[in-house]
């Protein structure tokens, strides 16, 4: 698996919750960005010769703001630069607005195969305390357009959100399992320090359920998804199988990738080491610096045997399937047991928190649900 993403970093308005690299800017220079994204890619190309992309992901921000024109342009190079697998998965995010919403038939002329469409709650009030400009009648209509368009698609949802109630959301889930198309990514609400409702929820504004709730909804949410035959494949995402997105596959099986864009992270392995990578955050910064070098990113960070076994590990942890022995061994350059505290390996295998095999370390429901938990214990 080698994977290609690209972040724009551009929204319409910023989410009180959000965290990620993006940004309001009044008028953006597209031809600026696509001449860029094209330098980056060259860039990157340049090292990884050789290689067959299986996935490409535009994320952001917001990326349905960016024009076709600029979708088409960016896949065509890296047609251009790598070998393209002939299932290659390409992937959009996409706000469900109805303008945006009505640019997925040329996103899809433009080479997108698939839309993950950021409806965040199918509630009216959830969606105002949420800040989305959308309702949940712009949502529907997004998912209808995007099931006329593309084969697969996906959308997110959030909750844990204040006040939900277990019936709340079991009817929010039964509504999106109806509306859905074999994948579905439900995330919980966190508060994120910097964001908006970090000060918020500091003053008191609102409160989001205590650990003991939210564990009721995150079980809530495997029991109806799991009768539904869109069992979780990892922490946050559920799927029937074979819908399963290919690109985040690759990131939680420690495959190597690209990151194109301001603040776009990547690890590629030339030679016998990996490397990170990292865009420049500021979008004008990054801008110059493409126009400068070729790429918009900082000083490559070797990462470390113990870190690529940590690495792979915790990303491992969060699928179903687990992470391959195999793997361990590779990424840390000896026995993967030499790796680990043994006896606090064994306790979370005792303690039902995770499963070992000849070949693979897998964590059951419990301990997927305690992810953080297990891995601060095991690392």
């Amino acid at each position: 698996m080698f994977g290609v993403y690209v972040h724009w970093p551009f929204c319409a308005s910023k989410c009180p919750y959000c965290d990620f690299n993006s940004h309001v800017r009044e008028a953006v220079d597209h031809q600026a960005w696509r001449i860029s994204f094209i330098q980056e890619i060259r860039y990157y190309a340049a090292l990884t010769s050789g290689r067959t992309v299986t996935s490409i992901f535009f994320g952001g921000g917001t990326p349905s703001l960016m024009e076709p024109e600029t979708v088409r342009a960016v896949i065509d190079e890296v047609q251009k630069c790598w070998h393209i697998s002939n299932d290659c998965e390409i992937t959009l995010e996409a706000n469900p607005t109805s303008i945006e919403a009505e640019k997925f038939r040329a996103f899809r002329q433009a080479g997108i195969n698939r839309v993950s469409v950021g409806v965040q709650a199918l509630d009216e009030g959830s969606l105002k305390f949420l800040g989305r400009k959308h309702n949940v009648r712009d949502a529907v209509k997004a998912i209808e357009i995007a099931r006329e368009n593309f084969d697969r698609f996906s959308f997110d949802l959030i909750y844990a959100r204040p006040e939900q109630s277990m019936k709340e959301w079991q009817q929010e889930l039964e509504k999106a399992i109806q509306l859905s198309n074999g994948h579905l990514s439900l995330y919980q609400l966190t508060i994120e320090k910097g964001t908006p409702f970090f000060t918020q929820h500091h003053r008191g504004d609102f409160k989001i359920p205590e650990d003991d709730e939210a564990g009721v909804l995150y079980e809530g949410t495997q029991d109806i998804l799991g009768k539904a035959g869109l069992p979780a494949y990892e922490v946050s995402n559920h799927a029937i199988a074979g819908q399963e997105s290919s690109h985040n596959m690759a990131y939680w099986r420690y495959a190597d990738y690209i990151g194109i864009g301001p603040g776009a992270h990547g690890r590629i392995t030339l030679g016998d080491k990996k490397q990170g990578t990292r865009g420049h955050r500021a979008p004008e910064i990054w801008l110059q610096r493409v126009g400068e070098q070729g790429h918009g990113g900082h000083k490559f960070e070797e990462i470390s045997r113990p870190q690529r076994f940590t690495e792979a590990l915790m990303m491992g942890l969060r699928l179903r399937e687990g992470v391959a022995l195999a793997q361990l061994s590779e990424e840390s350059g000896k026995n993967w047991q030499d790796c680990l505290d043994r006896k606090r390996l064994q306790i979370l295998i005792d303690e039902h928190m995770l499963v070992l095999t000849d070949k693979r370390l897998c964590p059951t429901d419990a301990g997927r649900q305690r992810l953080n938990a297990v891995l601060g214990y095991l690392l």
